[in-house]
């Protein structure tokens, strides 16, 4: 058997340094793709964080007419400018709400809806019908 000749191992070196470069190279590549990606999604996200800060300030504004526009003096004065010949309340005339709005009005209705179903109840040609929880053995 013939021992293999000396430039086959020198071959051998150089393919597995070039195949080393490469992958180098390509683990390069991919390193300054994935930064090029971080950079892109940092710009949208500050162009992003300036359409909200432009929303939110837009909002304050609106916020702070909104306010402006309700605000007694400015209620005086367009009361004034239309001749509408509107008072202010009275501390009697005020009712001062002290729950959760919604659900007062809702229990409100509920009790218009009961009154009425009573009343319905009481006219033998009205249509009614009453809705019955049901109850289920356990």
């Amino acid at each position: 058997m013939k021992p293999p000749p000396p430039n086959a191992l020198v071959n051998k070196l150089v393919l597995l340094s070039l195949a080393l470069l490469m992958f180098a190279g390509t683990l390069g590549l991919g390193a300054v793709w994935v930064r090029q990606e971080i950079f892109a999604t940092a710009n949208r996200i500050r162009v992003l964080e300036g359409e909200v800060a432009d929303v939110t300030r837009k909002l304050d504004e609106v916020g702070a007419q909104i306010a402006t526009a309700e605000s007694v003096a400015s209620l005086l004065q367009a009361n004034d400018a239309l001749r509408l010949g509107l008072a202010t309340a009275k501390e009697v005339q005020v009712v001062r709400v002290e729950r959760d709005p919604v659900l007062e009005l809702s229990r409100k209705a509920a009790a218009e809806a009961i009154f009425r179903s009573n009343e319905a109840a009481r006219n033998a040609n009205a249509f009614a019908f009453r809705v019955v929880a049901a109850s289920y053995p356990r």
